[in-house]
């Protein structure tokens, strides 16, 4: 006989994200309802047969009166939850293009809000990976090869300039691996100051220890080799912690050692390992749309394949061919 908590149904919940001049329309949900009190992102259950576009603009209308052309929606993330009371699929969408003024038209509180302010504790826990998805970018930056520290810094300043304008924090991941530990320490310290003078985040890669020697970095990005041996997550809260993946149970390890976003590749060919086997993009949406966090596709990708990856619900695309200088 099955458990009543496998019983318990998943529904099935249309979220929009709702940008209007670098801002997001939040509600508070009525104290009387689950998770009373917490923001959350506006949207409703998705009734049966309906398709989920047309369930959100059908509720952010009666919730906010606010109309959403359809085709402006575009995939953000699938985030399954379970409150142990209660199974729900965050089916997001994105738009920056609803009509009209917004108002709570069922006595909830509204506002729109700067991404940045927008924090985990005071949200439900199944609306935290959206919340990393308007705070990480669409591009991913990262390095080229770097055969010496100084050789490096200098590779570094002249692609910092190359980097894409965007209206989210660029990062920049500092991969290095043919330095030993004592190179790409120093590496690290002299590129964090770099990118901190351009506005840049800057994301350590390699095992836990770079980071514990550059506290101040923006982040952590771990290849599997090191994700791997690891059963929590390394780093505080508040900082970037990401995996390099490449298929579902690496991911599903991401997920559990408290990763908030992964890589995922490659998708096509690439010059670097010609031959090798890729995913296509028939599995790369596939493993995306099992994925509760925010993944960055890679390998072989281009600026312009970045449409692709959004459609099939990836975060964005990280490269390095984009912005690195070639020599």
């Amino acid at each position: 006989m099955a458990t009543a908590k496998n019983d318990v149904r998943e529904v099935h919940v249309a979220v929009g994200v709702i940008v209007r001049e670098g801002r997001v329309l939040i509600a508070r949900r009525p104290d009387h309802v689950h998770q009373g009190g917490l923001l959350e992102f506006p949207g409703g259950k998705v009734e049966s047969e309906e398709a989920v576009q047309a369930a959100l603009i059908r509720e952010i209308a009666e919730e906010t009166g606010l109309e959403i052309p359809l085709g402006t929606l575009r995939p953000v993330i699938g985030v399954r939850h379970d409150y142990g009371d209660k199974h729900v699929f965050l089916d997001v969408w994105r738009t920056d293009q609803a009509q009209g003024e917004a108002h709570g038209r069922e006595g909830q509180s509204i506002d729109w809000l700067s991404p940045e302010s927008l924090r985990d504790e005071d949200f439900p826990a199944a609306n935290r990976p959206i919340i990393r998805a308007l705070k990480l970018p669409s591009l991913l930056a990262i390095t080229g090869d770097i055969s010496a520290g100084d050789i490096g810094i200098e590779q570094l300043r002249k692609a910092l300039v190359r980097l894409p304008a965007s209206d989210r924090l660029p990062l920049v991941v500092l991969r290095a691996p043919i330095l030993g530990a004592e190179g790409y320490g120093s590496l690290a310290e002299a590129a964090l100051e770099l990118c901190e003078a351009a506005g840049v985040g800057l994301v350590l890669h390699g095992p836990t220890d770079v980071f514990d020697d550059n506290p101040d970095a923006a982040g952590l990005h771990l290849p599997w080799r090191e994700a791997e041996q690891l059963e929590a997550r390394p780093v505080p809260e508040g900082v970037w912690l990401g995996v390099s993946c490449h298929n579902a149970q690496q991911i599903d390890h991401a997920v559990a050692i408290g990763s908030d976003y992964v890589t995922l590749g490659p998708v096509k060919p690439t010059a670097t390992h010609p031959g090798a086997p890729v995913l296509g993009w028939a599995k790369f949406r596939d493993l995306v749309s099992c994925a509760p966090i925010p993944v960055f596709g890679l390998g072989g990708l281009e600026p312009t394949d970045l449409d692709d990856v959004q459609q099939a619900g990836g975060q964005g695309m990280a490269g390095i061919r984009y912005w690195w200088p070639q020599s």
